[in-house]
C-alpha cells in the first residue's frame, strides 16, 4: 500500500491549491480517504473525509473552502483548497480508513502518504 501526495507549495493569502493523493497496492475503490494536515508543534488534526459512496466530511475550520473529490478510475483522492490563510500553513498527508466512530482521528487510518508542505504567506 502506498500513497503519493502533491501539489503542495507557496502560495498568498486568499489563494488556492489542489492537492493530488495517489494511491496504489489495494482496492481503492472499497476504501474511504482522509486528508491530515500538521502544523509545527500542533497535533495532527482532520481536514476532510470521503468514503467509498462520495460521503464527504470536514473540519468546521475549512467547511466552504476546502472541498474534496475522488476519481476511482485514477487511484487519486483530491483536496481544493479556496481562500487559503496563514493558519493552513501545515504539512498535508493522506492515510487510509480502517474503521472506528470517527472520521478525524489518526488512529482510525492505517497507511499514511509521506505529506506535501503547503505554506500560506500573510
Amino acid at each position: 500500500v502506498e500513497f503519493v501526495e502533491s501539489g503542495g507549495g507557496l502560495v498568498q493569502a486568499g489563494g488556492s491549491l489542489r492537492l493530488s493523493c495517489a494511491a496504489s497496492g489495494f482496492t481503492f475503490d472499497d476504501y474511504a480517504i482522509g486528508w491530515f494536515r500538521q502544523a509545527p508543534g500542533k497535533e495532527r488534526e482532520g481536514v476532510s473525509y470521503i468514503d467509498n459512496i462520495d460521503r464527504t466530511n470536514y473540519a468546521d475550520s475549512v467547511k466552504g473552502r476546502f472541498t474534496i473529490s475522488r476519481d476511482n478510475a485514477k487511484n487519486t483522492v483530491y483536496l481544493q483548497m479556496n481562500s487559503l490563510s496563514p493558519e493552513d500553513t501545515a504539512v498535508y498527508s493522506c492515510a487510509r480508513r480502517i474503521g472506528g466512530s470517527s472520521w478525524s482521528k489518526a488512529r482510525n487510518f492505517d497507511y499514511w502518504g509521506q505529506g506535501t508542505q503547503v505554506t500560506v504567506l500573510s
